[in-house]
C-alpha cells in the first residue's frame, strides 16, 4: 500500500472513529477541548507510523489504546504540577493513584452513552447555532475546518474561530459532560434536533454558491440522525426527523439536472428516486408513531414527505392531507414559513386563488422580511391565475434575494417567460 492509500484509508477510519475516541476522552478528561487535542494526537501518530508500519489490523482500536495513553500521561503530569504548586496533596498521598489498567477500564465504559453526551455537549444552546454546527460537525463528523468551510462557503479561519470559541464556551461555563436531566431533556434535545436538520438542509438545498445541493453534508446529518435513533430509541421526535430526512434524502438524484439545475418536486422523475431510503424513511416515521406520545413538529414534517413518496405520479399527490398535515404542524410549532408552505398545499388541493389570500397575509411578516420563497411562491400563484406581469416581478424580486446562483438562474428564467407572455397577452 503506497503512502497515499495509507493516508487515504487513515481519513476514512478518523471519519468513522473519531467521534467515539472524542467521547471517550471526553469523559475522562471533562474537557471536550482536551478530549480533541489527545485524539488529534493519536491521529497525528497514525500519519507518521502506519505508512511504515503498515495500517494495524483494528485500526480503531490503535487509535483509542494511542489516545489513552496520551490522556494517562497528561492526568499523570497534571497531578505532578498540582503537588508542586500546590502543598495540599494529603488527599492523593492517602488515596493511590489509579493505575494505567483502572483508567483504560474506565474509558472503555458507556461509549454509547459517551456518544449521547458528546452530541448534547456539542449542541448546547449555550452555543450559538453557527457554533453548534460547526463543532458538530468537526466532533462527531470528523470534518476538518476546511471541509466545514467550503460545505458552508465562509473562510476557513471564520470556522476555526467559531470552534475555538465553542470550546471555549463550554469550558468557562463548566457545561457538564452528561445526558440533560429529564427537566430539561425535551429543550436540549430540540437543539441537537434543529442541528441535524440545518446541516441536512443545507446540504438538500445550499443557501449560497453554485451547487444546488450538497449531497455529503445530507449524508452525514443522516448518519448521525441513525446514531441518535439507536441511543435514545424511545423519543418518537428522533425517528420522526430521520424519517424527514431519509424520505427526502432519497430525492436527491432527482433534484437536480445533467447542468446542475434544480428540478421542482412536481417536475422530479420519480423513478430516480432512491426507494431503499423511502422505505427506511416510512420504517422510521411508523417507529415514532408505534411509541405514540402524541405528534411533534418532526413526526408531521415527516408525514408530508412520505405523503409525496407514496404518489407514483405528481398528479396523484393527496394535498388535501398535506394541507391538513400543515395546519396540524402550524399549531404544534407555528411560524410563517410553515404557514408559506401550508398556503402551496391549499393552492394544489383548493385553486391558486385560495393559497394567494393565505400568502396575501404573510407579505408584512418580519421573519419573512429577505426570504426569496415568499416572493418565488406568490410569483407562481400569480402566474397560475394568468397575472403573469406582476409573477414577473415576482420571481425578479425572489432572484435578486437568493443567495443561490443556480436557483437565481431559475428565477430569472420564469421571469422572462412571464414578461414574453405579459407581451403576447397584451
Amino acid at each position: 500500500m503506497t503512502a497515499t492509500e495509507v493516508h487515504r484509508t487513515i481519513d476514512a477510519i478518523w471519519r468513522l472513529e473519531s467521534a467515539r475516541i472524542i467521547a471517550g476522552l471526553t469523559r475522562m478528561m471533562r474537557d471536550v477541548g482536551v478530549a480533541e487535542e489527545l485524539a488529534q494526537d493519536a491521529l497525528v501518530a497514525a500519519l507518521e507510523q502506519w505508512p511504515e508500519s503498515g495500517v494495524p489490523d483494528n485500526p480503531g482500536a490503535w487509535l483509542m489504546a494511542t489516545a489513552k495513553h496520551r490522556a494517562i500521561d497528561r492526568i499523570r503530569r497534571d497531578k505532578r504540577l498540582e503537588l508542586k504548586q500546590q502543598e495540599i496533596g494529603r488527599d492523593l498521598e492517602t488515596r493511590p493513584d489509579p493505575t494505567d489498567a483502572e483508567l483504560e477500564a474506565a474509558l472503555e465504559e458507556d461509549l454509547g452513552d459517551d456518544l449521547l453526551r458528546l452530541m448534547f455537549i456539542s449542541c448546547h444552546p449555550v452555543l450559538s447555532t453557527e457554533a453548534r454546527v460547526a463543532l458538530t460537525l468537526r466532533l462527531l463528523g470528523g470534518l476538518t475546518t476546511d471541509e466545514i468551510a467550503r460545505a458552508f462557503l465562509v473562510p476557513e479561519a471564520t470556522v476555526a474561530q467559531r470552534i475555538v470559541r465553542a470550546k471555549r464556551t463550554l469550558a468557562a461555563k463548566k457545561v457538564p459532560f452528561e445526558v440533560p436531566p429529564e427537566d430539561e431533556r425535551a429543550a436540549r434535545l430540540s437543539s441537537v434536533l434543529e442541528v441535524l436538520y440545518l446541516i441536512f438542509n443545507e446540504g438538500y438545498s445550499a443557501t449560497a454558491g453554485d451547487d444546488w445541493t450538497r449531497p455529503a453534508l445530507c449524508q452525514e446529518a443522516l448518519r448521525l440522525g441513525r446514531v441518535l435513533a439507536e441511543l435514545m430509541p424511545k423519543e418518537p421526535e428522533i425517528h420522526g426527523l430521520v424519517a424527514l430526512m431519509e424520505i427526502q434524502a432519497s430525492r436527491l438524484t432527482a433534484r437536480v439536472g445533467p447542468s446542475g439545475e434544480p428540478i421542482p418536486l412536481l417536475d422530479q422523475d420519480r423513478a430516480r428516486w432512491d426507494r431503499l431510503l423511502i422505505r427506511r424513511g416510512f420504517a422510521a416515521l411508523l417507529r415514532a408513531e408505534e411509541i405514540g406520545s402524541g405528534f411533534g413538529p418532526y413526526v408531521l414534517q415527516a408525514a408530508i414527505a412520505a405523503c409525496h413518496a407514496q404518489a407514483q405520479t405528481a398528479e396523484d399527490t393527496d394535498w388535501v392531507r398535506i394541507a391538513t398535515l400543515y395546519e396540524a404542524l402550524g399549531k404544534v410549532a407555528p411560524s410563517p414559513v410553515v404557514e408559506l408552505n401550508r398556503a402551496v398545499a391549499v393552492a394544489m388541493a383548493h385553486g391558486p386563488d385560495r393559497g394567494l389570500e393565505i400568502v396575501e397575509g404573510l407579505i408584512g411578516e418580519p421573519a419573512l422580511k429577505g426570504y426569496h420563497l415568499l416572493p418565488s411562491v406568490r410569483g407562481d400563484l400569480l402566474e397560475r391565475l394568468g397575472r403573469r406581469d406582476e409573477a414577473r416581478a415576482e420571481f425578479e424580486r425572489a432572484a435578486s434575494l437568493t443567495r443561490n446562483d443556480r436557483e437565481r438562474a431559475v428565477l430569472l428564467r420564469r421571469a422572462a417567460v412571464c414578461g414574453r407572455e405579459a407581451l403576447d397577452d397584451a
